[in-house]
């Protein structure tokens, strides 16, 4: 269901309320379906060129170009598997295994899923282990970041643009 730009919201959108679902072919089913305290890098740019036309100086044409995508970076994570790190040592070997990921993001409530961010073809570029302390009792991932190469948002109505 859409709303109109003059509904009003009922349940704001969240920051702090989103999960990470990861699949990977070849390593598990879903290696991540983590919890990350921070997640940085679902954007998209549009290049643009201008063009002037001789003798128009008051007018300009814009064209559109291809889109960039960013980098994900989370942070502070836990996840009770390893693998993670098996996929980070799969792409040693095969270095065209790709993933797809999914940034849910939550309403306030904690469970009416709101959005769904999907990135498709994941690399990860980086993966980085946190201070080791015997306190706690989980796997714990400092920083995970990954390139991919589409981006698109799954809303509350169902709908998927990109």
């Amino acid at each position: 269901m859409t709303k109109s730009a003059n509904e009003t919201v009922i349940y704001p959108f969240v920051a702090f309320n989103f999960s990470v679902e990861i699949r990977v072919d070849g390593v598990a089913m879903q290696i991540c379906d983590a919890a990350f305290s921070e997640c940085d890098g679902l954007e998209m740019t549009m290049e643009v060129k201008t063009i002037r036309e001789g003798g128009n100086n008051g007018h300009q044409i814009r064209l559109t170009g291809p889109l960039n995508f960013g980098q994900v970076t989370l942070k502070r994570g836990m996840t009770e598997t390893f693998d993670l790190w098996k996929w980070m040592n799969l792409m040693l070997t095969k270095p065209d295994t790709r993933a797809d990921a999914e940034v849910v993001v939550f309403a306030s409530d904690g469970t009416t899923e709101r959005a769904r961010f999907i990135l498709s073809r994941c690399v990860p570029v980086k993966l980085k282990a946190p201070p080791l302390n015997a306190k706690d009792g989980m796997v714990a991932i400092e920083e995970l970041q990954l390139a991919y190469e589409s981006l698109s948002l799954k809303d509350d109505s169902g709908t998927s643009g990109q």
